[in-house]
């Protein structure tokens, strides 16, 4: 069976299968809210004022975040699900995970244990847009 291989930030996961010395990319799951800014997220929230003062309006919000930390962990529940689900399928038995620093701990949090346990290597580095090249160097330091 090959390894697989999760390179990923909070917009985008690269799943890419690594068997007879070639790394295949075999999916792309893209989460587009993970690009947006908070702002943009919750828009005329309950709790946003607008602020006029010398320089301009400028928008203060009590969400701190909250509404891009819930949609990254949403993309993290994708994720996992994903792999979850080639697990139960008897087709992954190695994973090695890349991901930018945030989301690799929200991926550690939501993979189920069984899943868990296949976890090989990680690597806190945001790859997303590096080439095939670029990752096979970086997994090859890894091992």
């Amino acid at each position: 069976m090959p390894t697989y291989i999760v390179v990923a930030d909070a917009a985008r996961a690269r799943i890419f299968t690594h068997a007879a010395n070639t790394l295949t990319e075999k999916e792309s799951l893209v989460h587009a809210e993970g690009r947006l800014h908070e702002g943009d997220l919750v828009t005329d929230s309950p709790g946003a004022d607008v602020h006029t003062g010398s320089s301009g309006a400028s928008r203060s919000s009590a969400e701190g975040g909250e509404a891009l930390e819930h949609e990254n962990e949403m993309f993290a529940k994708q994720v996992t699900q994903y792999l979850f689900d080639v697990r139960t399928r008897n087709t992954l038995d190695e994973l090695i995970l890349i991901a930018a620093p945030k989301f690799l701990g929200l991926l550690r949090d939501k993979l189920d244990k069984p899943t868990q346990k296949l976890v090989t290597h990680t690597l806190s580095k945001d790859l997303t847009k590096a080439s095939l090249e670029e990752i096979e160097k970086a997994l090859a330091n890894l091992k």
